[in-house]
């Protein structure tokens, strides 16, 4: 089991760690970097190394509808049972794409030291105030691909998508872990939950090869670009989402934060609002020796994420298929079949039994 202190003594092995100061924060650019619009913060710390994470842009009016279907796990005549403490496992299936020079390449060492800082990061065993969540993750395969393209993949690429229609495998409910050498300085990116009804094929988690700890890009390898990444795949936004006002990151445990931060600049403070910023947290852009922590409040919304989009306690969800009915036109059952079986012939997850919308067959 790794401890905080493993993480701090690695983190001083191949460079020099930023300064940590809150002069190294740098605001949030959402635009068109490098020529792709709609990525995210892409800013620069002191040491000319980068958190640089590359998930695109969720729009108001998105978010606005992810909560709508999110309220309705808790308001309905049958509200959604939390889950407990590590009773989700998700399989894990990684995908190491390399350079016919070797550039590129990852140990099952790595990799199996990976799924351990995973476990530990969603564990709450990082810190004391670390939540618990449901999540635990379970390697279920490796596999190996030389090819230039697609090691050089960048975030909406055609080598991106080539290599994930060719290397991808299981359902929403399984991670599937890229590695790559991106260009750019980017260390990593992510498709949200609710993206993988509309492009099942492109879900899933790219990141840095060299972040794998015991890696060479210090102060990121130590394995949270991962943690990091895996947190929007679950459902997070970066905690500075937003700024100082509006929503932010849709916890309310959350302190409001005006912009990322880097290094691990104890004591910021940039919004007026109640709190210090999180930058402790996995969803901010500080260091990996830094940042030690999920909110309870992050563990529920990572809780009702999954449920909604990825599984009921890990169980099937939509799959894809012809069958009409229903009315919620984001719902696997609107143009679509539902996964799994029931009476009738159609799986009735909490959607369904919510709403009494099970595929064509009527209420559940």
């Amino acid at each position: 089991m790794r401890t905080l202190a493993h993480r701090i003594v690695l983190a001083a092995i191949p460079l020099a760690l930023s300064q940590c100061t809150d002069q190294l924060a740098a605001p949030p650019v959402d635009g068109a970097e490098d020529g792709r619009p709609g990525f995210g913060d892409l800013s620069e710390d002191a040491n000319g190394l980068e958190r640089r994470c590359a998930v695109r842009e969720v729009l108001p009016d998105e978010i606005a509808a992810i909560e709508a279907r999110l309220s309705t796990l808790h308001t309905t005549a049958i509200p959604q049972v939390p889950s407990a403490p590590g009773t989700i496992d998700i399989p894990v299936a990684v995908h190491v794409i390399k350079r016919t020079n070797g550039v590129g390449n990852v140990t099952q060492a790595q990799i199996d030291d990976q799924i351990d800082v995973l476990n530990d990061a969603y564990g709450g065993v990082t810190s004391g105030s670390s939540t618990n969540t449901p999540f635990r993750f379970v390697l279920q395969s490796v596999d190996y691909t030389t090819n230039n393209s697609w090691a050089r993949m960048s975030p909406g690429s055609a080598a991106e998508a080539n290599a994930k229609a060719s290397l991808r495998t299981g359902g929403p409910d399984t991670l599937n872990l890229y590695t790559a050498n991106p260009s750019g300085g980017l260390l990593g990116w992510a498709t949200f939950p609710s993206d993988y009804q509309a492009n099942p094929t492109q879900d899933g988690v790219v990141i840095l090869y060299s972040s794998f700890p015991g890696g060479s890009s210090a102060p990121y390898n130590l394995g949270d670009t991962a943690t990091h990444e895996v947190g929007h795949w679950l459902g997070l936004y970066h905690t500075f989402q937003g700024g100082c006002g509006g929503s932010g990151d849709s916890v309310s445990d959350t302190p409001a934060e005006q912009s990322a931060a880097f290094g691990c600049p104890v004591g910021r403070d940039t919004c007026s609002s109640a709190g210090v910023d999180p930058i402790k947290n996995f969803m901010d852009y500080t260091d990996d020796s830094c940042m030690n922590e999920f909110t309870g409040g992050q563990s529920t919304r990572m809780d009702d994420m999954w449920q909604l989009y990825r599984g009921v306690g890990g169980g099937p969800v939509d799959t894809g298929g012809g069958t009409t009915g229903g009315t919620d036109p984001n719902s696997c059952h609107d143009n679509n079949s539902c996964g799994g079986q029931a009476p009738g012939g159609c799986f009735c997850d909490n959607w369904c039994t919510f709403f009494g919308d099970c595929c064509s067959d009527g209420p559940c």
